[in-house]
């Protein structure tokens, strides 16, 4: 016990002359919690509760035009724009602005649209009471009549920066308000035509009504949010971070000599890879305590919705302890493999980032492409961040957990093995 001490001391005594090492260890993944969350809060607030400016061009100077207008203007978050500075927008101007970049959406009125459209409604209502037999000589009339339309189509101008979430989004919301406006104006003409003394009110209020649940475990936890998915992902990244630093340990103890005399002494090898074990396990969890610390106490300070692990908190310790283990098995093997420290820092810096990319840390596994999806599967992080979102989103026992958490572990030992095999090898030889 007192050699596995004194090889845990040593293991902080070099980390502690390496300020570089330590500031990717704690200073990194703090800035990049902080700096990852605010910007994709930023940008879900961009999409749904920031203003968004929309060039209107009304060509049809109608009825439709009009209510098109009035819809946009009534619309939340939503700036309505008719003329820049002073002057009526045309559709080639407001076609500029939005490839200039300087506004996102562009949306063109055709002309005719509304005569096009009341001539239409007024044939097709005609048509279906002449069937009815409602008169009998307007529905000979409308039966003999085969008249063709062809469809108005409503332009929308997108910046060519928008991404293509962006633009599906706006355009379905656009399509249902238009969808909206002509629905209003088929109903207005069946009042008018069956000359009704009232409105019966059918349009008052909706008839089928979306109620949005998360589909949880447990009722005692918090509606997920940015905050609780960047959370658990950069965690992890920042824990799987411990990789370059400990790797460059190995090399630096292998290149001045300190790894034969340790060899040579009266010490096994399992005591001293137990050594840094234990002391990068406690810089994980450290690692681990700081980054909630932040996410409970600064988020706040800086406009973000503070992170509350709630009940959860022991399985999130737990799951922090084995992906750390799982993360010092693999920069054992990286720093006993790599012989100068170029080849062990950019290999394990990189290899962190290909892992997180396809574990999911950036960009949610279910969105990928089917082959990378498979091969995600395979990602120690993917385990990790699982048992995570399993834990914070979806109200998992440890039960849930137990199989990526079997997944680190045997990733851990499988890394420390050929860690082992291959220092004997190279001893050996």
């Amino acid at each position: 016990m007192h050699k596995l001490s004194v090889s845990a001391y040593k293991e902080v005594l070099l980390l502690l002359r390496d300020w570089g090492g330590l500031a990717i260890l704690f200073f990194m993944p703090s800035v990049l919690i902080i700096t990852i969350t605010l910007i994709q809060e930023s940008t879900f607030k961009a999409v749904g509760e920031s203003t968004l400016p929309i060039l209107l061009v009304d060509e049809d100077r109608g009825e439709i035009g009009r209510l098109v207008a009035q819809n946009l203007a009534e619309a939340p978050n939503v700036q309505l724009i008719t003329a820049v500075d002073g002057k009526p927008l045309s559709q080639t101007a407001a076609s500029t602005l939005v490839g200039d970049g300087q506004y996102q959406i562009a949306i063109v009125i055709p002309e005719g649209l509304s005569d096009e459209l009341n001539e239409k409604v007024a044939h097709n209502v005609d048509k279906i009471l002449g069937e009815f037999a409602l008169t009998e000589a307007d529905s000979t009339k409308q039966l003999q009549r085969n008249e063709q339309w062809d469809p108005k189509e409503v332009i929308i101008y997108f910046d060519p920066a928008a991404g293509q979430a962006f633009r599906n989004a706006t355009k379905n919301n656009i399509e249902k308000m238009l969808s909206k406006v002509e629905v209003e104006k088929i109903y207005a003409v069946f009042i008018d035509q069956m000359e009704l003394e009232e409105d019966p009110g059918l349009l008052d209020n909706e008839i089928i009504a979306f109620k949005e649940t998360i589909a949880q475990k447990g009722n005692d936890g918090i509606i997920p949010n940015a905050v609780q998915h960047n959370v658990p992902a950069w965690i992890l990244f920042g824990i799987f971070f411990i990789v370059v630093p400990l790797g460059i340990n190995l090399v630096k103890e292998k290149n001045l000599g300190t790894y034969i005399r340790l060899r040579t002494s009266p010490v096994s090898y399992l005591v001293i890879l137990g050594g840094k074990i234990l002391t990068y396990t406690v810089i994980c969890l450290i690692q681990f305590a700081l980054m909630l610390l932040i996410a409970r106490y600064v988020f706040p300070l800086i406009g973000l919705i503070p992170f509350e692990p709630g009940t959860q908190l022991p399985l999130m310790i737990l799951i922090a302890f084995i992906s750390g283990l799982a993360a010092i098995g693999l920069g054992i093997l990286i720093g006993t493999i790599a012989e100068t420290q170029e080849q062990s820092a950019p290999f394990g810096a990189i290899f962190v980032i290909i892992l997180a990319a396809l574990g999911g840390v950036w960009v949610p596994t279910f969105i990928m492409p089917e082959v990378m999806q498979k091969v995600s599967a395979f990602s120690p992080m993917n385990w990790g961040i699982s048992a995570f979102y399993d834990v914070i989103l979806r109200h998992g026992t440890a039960a849930d957990i137990a199989q990526p958490l079997s997944f680190l572990l045997l990733f851990f030992a499988a890394t420390l093995l050929a860690a082992i095999l291959y220092d004997k090898r190279h001893q050996s030889n």
